[in-house]
């Protein structure tokens, strides 16, 4: 059960992100994540080359609301199935679709459903016939266990209240030997949470961001082996946007796989 503040949190979130996309389909660029000072050119321009944008509609583009780009890490292969964590307007599952191919499957996860509404368009103008988007948490993946090969993630994992909940979620729903490449915002070690809200709100993704030391214990306690997380440019002072790897262990014991509920929603605990 959440806190009253963690569901404040959550619906902070969700507004801010209804507005995003909202401002998406009247021809505006939303408003990015990481840092007040940031623009959506610093993101979608700095993270996805020109070639990448051409293969998507404008508005999965003005839509992006990241702080890196996961698939330059996650390394995707034809045929394999992939999820994206708060996937948004779909920037990433519409290019992870492109890199799987037909034989592959990409589901994309959000909680907001203007997102999902503007996700489904522009899946439609790609005309991605491997693509699902599904509405459900990240602390409650709608998925049965061992069903994907390589899970993403943009610039979300810090807006959740319930980290902990997230790497379970990410560990029961991989396959094993399946893996994690990821981009979110992290903070250096010496700074407190106090510091942390100093430096930008929540909704901003620098408030709820965890320290290295603490992404790395988190992940190691879900189960996962092989965590890497490397900075790649400081979003604002002593936070930095970072690229976080980690592996589901190919000997890590097999769960058994719920099956999904008729709407797709929320079927697993």
């Amino acid at each position: 059960m959440m806190s009253d503040s963690s569901a404040e949190l959550r619906e902070r979130v969700r507004d801010r992100y209804a507005a995003a996309a909202i401002a998406v389909t009247t021809g505006r660029a939303a408003s990015c994540c990481g840092g007040e000072s940031c623009s959506t050119e610093d993101l979608t321009g700095g993270h996805y080359g020109e070639a990448e944008r051409a293969e998507l509609p404008e508005e999965a583009v003005l839509a992006s609301l990241g702080c890196g780009n996961p698939l330059a890490v996650a390394e995707l292969r034809a045929g394999e199935t992939v999820l994206d964590l708060g996937s948004g307007g779909g920037i990433d599952v519409l290019l992870s679709a492109v890199r799987v191919g037909p034989e592959g499957k990409v589901y994309g996860l959000d909680m907001t459903e203007e997102m999902l509404a503007l996700a489904l368009a522009n899946k439609a103008k790609a005309r991605a016939e491997n693509v699902e988007f599904l509405k459900g948490h990240i602390e409650a993946v709608p998925l049965p266990a061992n069903t994907v090969d390589v899970i993403i993630s943009n610039c979300v994992i810090n807006l959740s209240t319930d980290k902990p909940a997230v790497f379970a979620e990410a560990f029961r729903v991989l396959k094993p030997g399946g893996r994690l490449g990821i981009s979110d915002v992290v903070a250096e070690d010496h700074l407190t949470a106090a510091d942390r809200a100093e430096r930008g709100d929540y909704v901003g993704c620098i408030a709820g961001a965890l320290s290295f030391a603490e992404y790395r214990e988190g992940l190691v306690a879900a189960g996962f082996t092989d965590v890497e997380i490397t900075p790649t440019h400081e979003a604002v002072e002593g936070m930095h946007s970072a690229i976080v790897r980690a592996t589901k262990p190919a000997d890590a014991p097999t769960l058994r796989e719920l099956p999904l509920t008729a709407t797709g929603e929320g079927c697993c605990s």
